[in-house]
């Protein structure tokens, strides 16, 4: 009998940790964005109009019709469980479907003439060094020819993974450079100040990835390096990209941007006045006409399928989480002048027309 009550008591342990371990690993906390505020792609592209793909976190395409980069160029996927304990590696099946899908496979440029073959990438460009940033981008501009453009952290990165040194190049800060008609200049900001001080640390302390980084590796040996904004110029338009959700006080002062693609990842789990100093920064001094959200969709779930919010585990540990959306919506309702948007997934949307 007491065997058979032990034997009962393990099963049903066992059983709940089963579905513990379900509910906080394979679950999604809800997006932090409203479902009003998503875009569809443009049905037709107007001859030299500029144009952006999104392929969730902050990796972004974009193209006039004769010159086409990519910021970031992360189409890898790993579980939660790899992120803590295990190791990681690009994805090369999933960087495969991840170019084809952005028009960017050899198939598309040779069949799609002239506006698939400007996408042959100029630059693919890391915003900082961390795995979800710049672990694909070496074996994209592999694939592309583009130049791999971001920190000396970001060059380790591809030198680690056999890209040539006539492919990489280190930014300076606030040093402008031309891609076709983009003038794009990379300015250092600061990542994202995770609340927690053990994540924090590993996170972010001792930033520089010193030497040539060899995958597989830890997911906290793709250090952070130096974070960059960047903001780019066009006969058509201005936009900013801040990836991730730090800021250097007054580290955009005097730009302006038609568009801001602003970064939101963790955002929530901040104090109010840190939010407010945030937006401050990089929506009040930029005074954008439109407002596009990056970084906020799970970086553990499949990149096919909707986009997911946090991982539950993740969101369990990070109190504040769900703040971010009622910041937001509360930003949208006070200043109606500007215009809320999320970009779907892979398809082209026309961000300024000749």
């Amino acid at each position: 009998m007491i065997r058979r009550t032990l034997t009962a008591g393990l099963a049903i342990l066992i059983a709940g940790l089963a579905v513990s371990f379900w509910y906080f690993f394979k679950t999604y906390a809800p997006v932090p964005v409203d479902p009003a505020w998503a875009v569809s792609g443009s049905n037709s592209i107007p001859k030299g109009a500029l144009t952006v793909r999104f392929t969730g976190t902050s990796t972004l395409l974009f193209s006039d019709g004769e010159t086409a980069w990519m910021v970031d160029g992360w189409f890898t996927r790993v579980g939660p469980l790899s992120l803590v304990i295990g190791t990681i590696e690009p994805d090369l099946d999933g960087i495969t479907q991840g170019l084809e899908r952005n028009g960017l496979s050899p198939q598309r440029l040779t069949q799609n003439g002239l506006r698939e073959a400007a996408a042959r990438l100029a630059a693919v460009i890391p915003i900082h060094s961390h795995f979800d940033h710049a672990m694909d981008a070496p074996e994209v501009a592999k694939r592309t020819g583009a130049l791999l453009i971001g920190s000396e952290s970001t060059a380790n990165i591809g030198r680690g993974w056999g890209l040539p040194e006539s492919q990489i190049r280190v930014a300076r800060d606030r040093e402008a450079f031309q891609l076709g008609a983009f003038k794009v200049t990379l300015i250092e900001t600061r990542h994202f100040e995770f609340p927690d001080p053990d994540m924090r640390e590993r996170a972010l302390s001792n930033p520089s990835i010193e030497a040539p980084l060899v995958p597989p590796v830890g997911a906290f040996d793709y250090r952070v390096g130096q974070p960059y904004a960047i903001h780019v110029e066009h006969p058509l338009g201005t936009f900013l990209i801040q990836g991730s959700a730090g800021f250097e006080e007054g580290g955009f002062a005097g730009l302006d941007a038609d568009l801001v693609f602003l970064g939101i990842g963790g955002l929530g789990t901040q104090s109010v006045e840190y939010r407010e100093a945030y937006w401050r920064e990089t929506v009040t001094g930029p005074q954008p006409e439109r407002l596009a959200l990056i970084h906020w969709d799970d970086l553990t779930a499949p990149i096919e399928g909707p986009f997911r919010g946090t991982v539950r585990v993740a969101s369990f540990l990070s109190a504040g989480t769900d703040d971010t959306r009622a910041f937001l919506e509360n930003k949208a309702q006070v200043l109606p002048e500007i215009a809320f948007l999320t970009l779907p997934r892979y398809d082209e949307v026309v961000l300024f027309a000749p």
